[in-house]
């Protein structure tokens, strides 16, 4: 991998790129009206709050588990991306709330894959993450 993608300066803008994406989104389906809307609002809200708490806490518990917000944030952005695709209604501003959350996506395994290396670095360091609190009778055994 480049050393620019391994740049702190990067990580910095990729992380406020993700969060402006997310609270774009955020504002654009706060001002459709209705409650599904406002929760899915809210959700964006929180999730960027979460990846901005992951990217400067320097706690060891949130650092284990920085991991989550981002795969959470990718999960809900392709949820409200099917969930437009079945039920509409389909006009200009949808359009662009599901521009911004594929290029919300699109940056999300960017950031995953400058972080950790690769997708499945990804599932290895969130394993080992909640391998600890797993009962022993469900860890893998090594073989």
């Amino acid at each position: 991998m480049s050393t620019f993608l391994r740049n702190r300066a990067t990580g910095v803008v990729l992380t406020a790129t993700i969060v402006g994406l997310a609270l774009a989104t955020a504002y654009i389906h706060s001002t459709l009206g209705g409650l599904l809307f406002t929760l899915n609002a809210l959700g964006y809200l929180g999730l960027a709050g979460l990846v901005v708490i992951g990217a400067v806490a320097p706690i060891a518990m949130v650092q284990r588990f920085s991991w989550f917000p981002r795969l959470a944030l990718i999960g809900y952005t392709a949820m409200t991306i099917a969930g437009y695709l079945v039920m509409g209604p389909y006009f200009t501003l949808g359009f662009i709330a599901k521009g911004i959350e594929v290029a919300l996506v699109t940056l999300l395994v960017i950031d995953i894959i400058r972080v950790y290396g690769s997708p499945f670095g990804l599932v290895r360091t969130a394993l080992e993450s909640v391998g600890p609190i797993v009962p022993e009778r469900f860890r893998p055994t090594s073989a």
